[in-house]
């Protein structure tokens, strides 16, 4: 079976994103694969990012979202998520957004959290890689 992965939501706004071709075909190349997972939060920020940076409509939005959820399994953030997000948040000292990320990607099953924001390389819980596509 296929390792699970995640990505974060500045991984999906490249794939959406026409400033920066050489992001985008990276973050769609990891992104590709099967198996594939991203948080309610990560569609949250999507949305917030694709109307407010990129002036998107709302229509153009739905589309999006339609896409993404056909694309991608969609992890749902639950209570035990935010009380595990604060303990990875208390233990390797990232925000509590970042954290959230990381616990639902654990939850989800993950081996590998795809990001340009945290620690690349970095293992948590012996479980999750955080990689960072971007680094050569």
């Amino acid at each position: 079976m296929k390792d699970k992965s995640f990505i974060d939501t500045n991984i999906l706004v490249y794939c959406y994103s026409s400033t920066e071709p050489a992001k985008k075909e990276i973050a769609i190349k990891v992104s590709n694969p099967n198996n594939v997972y991203l948080s309610t939060q990560v569609l949250k920020e999507f949305v917030n990012v694709l109307s407010k940076k990129f002036k998107f409509s709302w229509k153009s939005i739905s589309k999006a979202i339609d896409e993404v959820e056909s694309n991608f399994l969609i992890f749902i953030n639950h209570p035990n998520t935010i009380k595990n997000a604060c303990d990875i948040a208390d233990k390797y000292q990232y925000s509590y957004y970042d954290s959230l990320i990381i616990a639902s990607a654990l939850e989800a099953g993950c081996t590998t959290l795809y990001t340009e924001d945290l620690q690349h390389k970095q293992l948590i819980e012996g479980k999750l890689r955080i990689v960072n596509p971007f680094i050569a």
